[in-house]
């Protein structure tokens, strides 16, 4: 008799034990299926030391860097960006949050920025910014217009003896020399490069046809080592720039350097 009460209590432990992976099976597949961090919580919680708790544990962790790297690229600001690697060091985004950081540290300095979008570039010295307009102190005054009469019986000659600052300035611009800073980096030019493999095969419309090179700049803090794009115009430079910008990509104008 005692056998028999024996052999009843282990068959009942194991049917409980079976019902209770059972229902644990349950909600760890519902839990899935919801995937939000309130569901990995619960589940934590009901099952602290059950058989998925360490996936569902890794899970949470996963959707809030998600959430967290979100509201980083939402600020968009470095006070984001180091709470971000404060709190996930070795987070999934981590080092795009130091690529930014190092962008915005470059793009605290002021040499070899350009102007800002839509100021006119200042004119050379000694030049006047309206077409037509004499030179201040020149003492000639600018050549009255033209009769209807006239404007038809002048020579094609005479009209394209004309000064026009409008063709200067479009060749002026035509020179390309501006150049998009795409990102700095502290760790060497090998991370720049293999930044700008990166960009390529995530923008290759935008950046089709443009060649990078790394250009190093010494700061007070060691050596940033600056991927840029050059020979670009001033209008392209900003439409492309404006284009990854939209992408949550960080880019700023800079003028190309020579030599």
């Amino acid at each position: 008799m005692l056998r028999k009460q024996f052999v009843l209590a282990c068959c009942i432990t194991l049917a409980m034990g079976l019902c209770g992976c059972s229902r644990q099976q349950s909600d760890w597949q519902k839990t899935r299926e919801t995937n939000t961090p309130e569901a990995y919580e619960q589940f934590v919680k009901k099952y602290p030391s059950g058989e998925f708790t360490p996936q569902a544990q890794a899970r949470l962790k996963e959707l809030y860097d998600d959430r967290d790297w979100q509201k980083a690229r939402d600020a968009d600001t470095p006070e984001a960006y180091q709470a971000y690697l404060n709190q996930y060091p070795d987070g999934q985004s981590a080092t795009e949050a130091r690529n930014r950081l190092e962008n915005f540290s470059m793009a605290q300095s002021p040499a070899g920025t350009p102007s800002a979008p839509g100021t006119a570039p200042e004119a050379p010295a000694g030049t006047s910014g309206t077409v037509g307009a004499a030179s201040p102190g020149s003492g000639t005054a600018p050549p009255p217009p033209p009769s209807a009469t006239a404007s038809h019986k002048a020579p094609p000659v005479a009209a394209a003896m004309a000064p026009t600052h409008t063709h200067q300035s479009s060749a002026k611009e035509a020179t390309g020399d501006y150049a998009l800073q795409l990102g700095a980096f502290r760790s060497g030019s090998a991370a720049a490069n293999k930044r700008w493999e990166r960009l390529q095969k995530e923008y290759p419309n935008l950046l089709a046809g443009l060649n990078s090179k790394v250009v190093p700049k010494k700061t007070a803090s060691g050596t940033l080592y600056r991927l840029q794009t050059a020979g670009l115009t001033e209008s392209h430079a900003r439409k492309i720039c404006r284009d990854l910008k939209a992408k949550s990509q960080p880019c700023i104008i800079v003028r190309a350097e020579r030599g």
